[in-house]
């Protein structure tokens, strides 16, 4: 790619501040700026960047002044990270423009397919299953029976869909996903051995959903686990049966969620969460990394620690476990204070 600053200032409507013909081919961070990169700055502390920087173009919000010498053009945009984000989607160099399907791929009877699709090497389709334009299948992934994979979906390598699944239109599932694969459900039996319930639902995820490598989603015993529009899951995440994931939420790595939970729109949960089975996580609730959940959660909340509670009352809590082996020293200085006083009565 190489762009000008006036080209890029059009893409994201943004303003210039120097030479509008600047010319870049490549990104870099701010602080390794090269000659011929565009860089961005959305956190202020690395404006102590920008003397120094030799990167082309640089992009900063619409508020930013400064009033040192500055070598690098700027673009002035209303938000620099999501014009940063938006102008690598528009130059990203790894879109999958291949079509057809490979000779070595294995595609059953009943299968249809749209325009421009891609299944690469090795690949196989079950039965009956949709395939619709613009559809990319890398190589190695497998589709089971009864599948619908709407337009615009990507699957990388490995990916494996087992029957019966509904995925979205421009959906995108990294390497090692692994969806429909049977819930965790066994009975008790009298004689100490489990009996296997049969998992007869199915896995639905609507549009725009990205899912990241190794992350496995179990299907439904009866019905279906959801992942609504929009969602977005790390990598290694483990979503348990009959679960449902609500609009826009986002879910870092390895967290894990157990089943018939059902999480609001627009929530966000750091890494490593814990949620057990049956409850409720309301819409806009924000939960942090490393915590587990065991009770309900109405929306809005901001929650930490295992069990999680509010996390302002975790914060203060945390200052005072710092403390704890010099309160108890201290405790133990006032008990043998007050056992001398009372012997000297």
């Amino acid at each position: 790619m190489e762009f000008t600053a006036k080209e890029i200032a059009n893409i994201l409507n943004g303003n210039i501040e120097g030479d509008p013909n600047t010319k870049v081919n490549d990104f870099s961070k701010i602080e390794e700026g090269k000659e011929g990169t565009i860089s961005f700055i959305a956190n202020p502390k690395y404006t102590k960047y920008l003397k120094t920087s030799k990167a082309s173009i640089i992009l900063v919000n619409k508020d930013f002044n400064t009033n040192d010498a500055i070598q690098s053009t700027l673009i002035k945009v209303d938000n620099a990270y999501e014009s940063f984000a938006k102008l690598l989607s528009f130059v990203d160099t790894h879109k999958i423009t291949e079509t057809g399907i490979s000779k070595t791929a294995s595609v059953s009877e009943g299968v249809k397919t749209g325009k421009n699709v891609y299944i690469g090497d090795y690949v196989f389709i079950g039965k009956n299953t949709i395939i619709e334009d613009n559809v990319k299948i890398l190589p190695h992934c497998y589709i089971g029976d009864n599948v619908t994979i709407k337009e615009g979906t990507i699957l990388y390598a490995d990916v494996k869909l087992y029957h019966g699944c509904q995925i979205g239109a421009k959906c995108i599932f990294h390497a090692g996903i692994v969806i429909g694969s049977d819930g965790f459900g066994f009975a008790p039996q009298s004689n100490n051995n489990y009996q296997k319930i049969p998992q007869v639902g199915s896995v639905i995820i609507e549009d725009n959903v990205e899912i990241g490598s190794n992350t496995c989603i179990d299907r439904a015993t009866i019905g279906s686990t959801i992942i609504r529009k929009g969602v977005k899951l790390d990598n290694l995440i483990q979503i348990a049966h009959n679960v449902e994931i609500g609009e826009n939420t986002v879910i870092a790595a390895q967290t894990g969620i157990a089943g018939s939970t059902k999480i609001g729109r627009d929530c966000m949960l750091g890494g490593q969460v814990g949620i057990v089975g049956h409850l409720r996580i309301g819409n806009h609730v924000r939960i942090a990394a490393q915590s587990g959940i065991t009770s309900n959660i109405k929306d809005g909340e901001i929650v930490q620690g295992a069990p999680a509670f509010d996390f302002g009352k975790y914060q203060k809590s945390y200052v005072l476990f710092r403390k704890l082996p010099e309160l108890y020293k201290k405790i133990n200085e006032l008990e043998d204070h007050i056992k001398k006083l009372s012997n000297n009565q």
